[in-house]
């Protein structure tokens, strides 16, 4: 028998009514949002050049010591056409130590406030080429996204309107909603009542049969509580063995590190070299931690990352990428905005992610110098990572089986050679590998 009752479709239509009122709201606050705060358009840069091609020339020449709004290793570049007489400007782009040399009062005043640091020589630059890059120089500042977001008097009155009109219609669409329930509550009523007085049953009771409980029948059959028995105890044999074997093993460990860096970033979008930062792998048994002076031969000119960069960390990733930067000022002791060195450093304190017992020994200059081996072998697609992870076990099957499985490089071992000829007659001329020369004696990494 079913159990039925006449109230149930009333409330499933208040729960449909009161989910598309709320999917309306919803899509007229978007609407609302989005014709509200339309972007301000862009203002032209002054000047008689063009700042697009003045944009490209900029970051060709001029962009590895100067900043338009920031001073770097030379002064701030914004409205600089406005400080200095255009013609002057000319001669001291083109060719700055002739202009100085000449006695020149404000090629002087600059060359001594900078340290007398001598400016290249861009005498491949036109005068058209300077005027584009002095209107992009004099290209307003950007104003920050909630200034941006402002609108003029005629959008603020027409955003008004919408929104009067948006008013309007969601509490027509409340008042018929509740007008709507307050129907269905009579019609329930009604019927209720015209079926009590006809007699009508709206109610009925489900018949079960007794059922006898499966805990009961299961314990009853003996085979079916022996084969369970057995599959249990060799489950837990099976996870227990599994849960003592990754004792000590950290793969996938990615802690959370004092300055956020990106390896996605520097060894994947700008293509620098592992061992770039990492240069003793090449000759020592550790690879070592980068000193901050490796990162401050970049970030001394690069103070922020570019505007798509950041957004990208903020959107996909939560890091600010330009407080990351201001981090490693405050522990290198660098004032970006004097560029210079205060003397007032700060500790940086990494955590180790790739450990090996005391036991094991492991040199990384026989890996990577004499071995050939790729970085990514074992620390896997370090150029994909935005935090830094153990991509490997780094268990002793697993190092053992990388010993059976590769080939020993003969171009580089010349002083060898004769061995290796040997070594491969006696295993049937077959491409020698790391296990063939030794490399699964106890002795090689237990010492």
């Amino acid at each position: 028998m079913i159990k039925r009752k006449l109230h149930f479709s009333a409330w499933q239509f208040i729960l449909a009514s009161v989910f598309v009122t709320f999917s309306t709201l919803s899509v007229y606050g978007q609407d609302a949002a989005t014709n509200d705060g339309e972007p301000a358009a862009p203002v032209e840069a002054a000047g008689s050049g063009n700042a697009a091609a003045g944009e490209a020339l900029f970051k060709a020449n001029c962009a590895s010591c100067h900043k338009l709004y920031k001073k770097a290793v030379g002064p701030a570049l914004h409205e600089v056409s406005q400080k200095y007489d255009r013609e002057w400007l000319y001669s001291w782009i083109k060719n700055s130590a002739a202009l100085i040399a000449s006695g020149d009062a404000q090629a002087l005043a600059i060359y001594n406030e900078y340290n007398q640091t001598a400016m290249n020589a861009f005498p491949q630059l036109s005068n058209t080429d300077i005027d584009n890059i002095l209107a992009y120089t004099d290209t307003p500042k950007p104003a920050p996204t909630a200034a941006v977001a402002g609108a003029t008097g005629a959008e603020q009155s027409t955003g008004t309107a919408d929104n009067s009109l948006n008013s309007i219609v969601l509490a027509a669409l409340a008042l018929i909603l509740v007008l709507l329930v307050a129907l269905l509550f009579v019609v329930n009523s009604t019927l209720k009542r015209f079926a009590d007085a006809n007699g009508i049953q709206t109610d009925f009771e489900e018949e079960k049969e007794v059922r006898r409980p499966i805990w009961k029948a299961f314990a009853e059959n003996q085979f079916l509580v022996l084969v369970s028995a057995v599959f249990l105890l060799l489950a837990s044999a099976y996870f227990a063995y599994g849960a003592l074997m990754s004792v000590g093993v950290d793969q996938g460990y990615a802690p959370v590190q004092p300055i956020h860096y990106s390896h996605r970033i520097h060894a994947g979008t700008s293509q620098i070299e592992c061992k770039y930062c990492h240069s003793s792998a090449r000759e020592s048994k550790h690879s070592g931690i980068p000193s901050l002076n490796v990162c401050m031969n970049c970030h001394k000119s690069i103070g922020e990352v570019a505007d798509a960069t950041y957004q990208e960390g903020i959107n996909e990733y939560g890091i600010d990428y330009n407080k990351e930067i201001q981090k490693l000022y405050a522990a290198t002791g660098w004032d970006s905005d004097e560029q210079a060195f205060t003397g007032e450093t700060q500790p940086v304190r990494w955590v180790r992610i790739h450990n090996l017992p005391d036991l094991a020994y492991f040199n990384h200059a026989q890996h990577v110098t004499a071995g050939n081996i790729a970085c990514q072998q074992c620390h896997g697609p370090v150029e994909e990572m935005e935090v830094m992870y153990q991509y490997s076990p780094l268990t002793m099957g697993w190092c053992i089986n990388c010993h059976r499985e590769t080939n020993v490089d003969l171009a580089n071992n010349g002083y060898y050679e004769k061995i290796h000829e040997e070594l491969s007659k006696q295993r049937g001329g077959k491409q020698l590998t790391i296990a063939d020369l030794g490399g699964l004696e106890c002795g090689k990494c237990h010492y």
